[in-house]
């Protein structure tokens, strides 16, 4: 069995102190955020030769952000894309994307109950 893409006790210590209204809001700047963040790793893997520092920042937001909402795979792939510990191409990319894609889809879900 694989773990949750967002790891409920995390998320609900986060909904405990913050308050669900806020972390409401917290996942809507992510939803906004983490696709423009994931568009400039794109356009900074196409404008250079290995992690650039406009990579480097934009995987640690992504990281940071899943790290709060406890999206254990999506800051692990972006961690890795971070420190440089896996090359930054297009199935990297690709990945994170869809990591992204389902980690904001189970966020909106659980922000939802």
């Amino acid at each position: 069995m694989s773990p949750p893409v967002i790891d409920p006790q995390v998320l609900a210590e986060l909904q405990q102190q913050a308050g669900a209204e806020f972390v409401r809001e917290l996942v809507d700047t992510f939803a906004e955020e983490g696709p423009a963040q994931l568009a400039a790793m794109r356009a900074a893997v196409a404008a250079a030769d290995g992690p650039s520092p406009a990579l480097r920042r934009a995987a640690h937001s992504i990281k940071s952000n899943a790290t709060t909402f406890g999206a254990g795979r999506l800051a692990a792939l972006a961690r890795a894309l971070e420190l440089g510990e896996r090359c930054a191409d297009a199935a990297a990319l690709d990945e994170l994307q869809a990591a992204l894609d389902e980690a904001l889809a189970a966020l909106r879900a659980s922000s939802t109950e």
